[in-house]
């Protein structure tokens, strides 16, 4: 008999604490495309790479470890996804969000998603980050599709505040005590992996759209579905295509996160205390 998702979810949780048996996570984060240095800086960290971990998609992209770090954080104990596995990687979205599942069913309230997204608002410079308010899910598809798992929420969950207003306000108080610039604004999740035409950026402009990638919102809507409350931070590597006289590549890509690296570790080192003592 194939076992349900919850099913899968409850497995993979069930290995992680048998390996990290110390630590129940309050704040789950997933780092993206050339960001996971934050999870090295951890206290009292266990790794687990994703390929031991039962159900696990693997990532095969590029600058995605592929590990799940449990550890703390400034004492608050925390679950790092170091990389994510993504729907342009041939995988279902129902497989793409177990990871986030598995999270839940540790016990995690509080997610964290980041990314590396191209700019399209022209107010926005390649290498700052965007606070998430709302996003577009445009890759066609939707992780809850299918017969609904009440384990894990609602039929019909709703996404008024897929992003919390709540915790956008503690990031924000927090990233101009770092006096790190903050844009707020909307994420535009697109399918890959080719990268958007000048006449498809032009497009979301027009839909509302401030930055586009091709990952978060299927892992948001599998938080929210779950009843997490989500923030989500983009790193804006390089402005997307039509916006700029170069090519885009994913090099360029991974070499703005290593750049950044250190800011949003220091970045995610405040937040996340603040986030778990006024979050919840």
């Amino acid at each position: 008999m194939t076992p349900s998702e919850f099913d899968k979810a409850l497995e993979a949780a069930e290995f992680v604490r048998g390996r990290a048996p110390l630590v129940v996570p309050r704040v789950g984060l997933i780092l993206g495309s050339g960001l996971g240095a934050f999870a090295e800086a951890l206290e009292d960290s266990t790794t687990i790479p994703f390929k031991e971990i039962p159900h696990f998609p693997l990532s095969t992209a590029i600058g995605h470890s592929g590990r799940l770090v449990l550890g703390r954080c400034r004492g608050v104990p925390v679950a790092v996804l170091q990389g994510r596995a993504h729907y342009y990687e041939g995988y279902s979205l129902r497989e793409v969000v177990l990871p986030v599942r598995a999270l839940g069913v540790l016990g995690v309230k509080l997610l964290v998603v980041t990314n590396a997204a191209g700019g399209i608002n022209r107010k926005l410079r390649a290498r700052g980050f965007l606070l998430i308010r709302d996003h577009l899910n445009l890759q066609g598809s939707n992780p809850l599709l299918g017969p609904n798992e009440e384990r894990f929420g609602p039929r019909f969950p709703d996404m008024t505040e897929a992003y919390s207003k709540k915790l956008r306000a503690i990031a924000k108080r927090e990233a101009r005590s770092l006096r790190l610039p903050l844009f707020e604004g909307v994420y535009a999740a697109m399918r890959g992996p080719s990268y958007e035409t000048p006449s498809e950026v032009r497009a979301l402009a027009r839909l509302g759209a401030d930055v586009v990638g091709m990952s978060t919102a299927p892992e948001v809507i599998a938080a929210r579905h779950l009843g997490m409350q989500v923030l989500g931070l983009s790193l804006v590597t390089n402005m997307a295509a039509g916006l700029s006289k170069k090519e885009i590549s994913h090099d360029e890509v991974l070499e703005a996160g290593e750049r950044m690296a250190s800011r949003l570790t220091a970045f995610l080192r405040a937040l996340i205390p603040a986030l778990a003592r006024e979050g919840e």
